[in-house]
């Protein structure tokens, strides 16, 4: 079922360094304290308002079962909308995919 997966964009770079680390760190780990992630209908958005112009990102599919650490649905105040974000590095295993963008 869709709904069990979240998604993350990130470069290719950043998931080369998650693999050679044993799990995955966005710079907003240290910023924020979590990584932000979207459900399938918010990655069109989310790679409008913050990617534009970018290229060679990749998608990860994260399944939400396999998420180690705390998964929370949060309210971005600056768009008004629930987006799920991790409090903690992913661990690898809960990624089942990656493509390009």
């Amino acid at each position: 079922m869709e709904s069990d997966f979240i998604y993350h964009v990130t470069t290719p770079e950043k998931w080369a360094e998650a693999q050679s680390k044993g799990q995955f760190e966005a710079d907003s780990l240290a910023t924020e304290g979590f990584i932000h992630c979207s459900t399938e209908a918010q990655v069109a958005g989310v790679l409008e308002r913050y990617y534009q112009g970018q290229t060679g990102l990749i998608k990860l599919k994260i399944e939400k079962s396999k998420v180690e650490r705390p998964l929370i649905f949060e309210l971005a105040g600056s768009i008004n909308e629930v987006f799920p974000h991790i409090h903690g590095a992913i661990n690898l295993d809960a990624v089942v995919d990656v493509t390009p963008v």
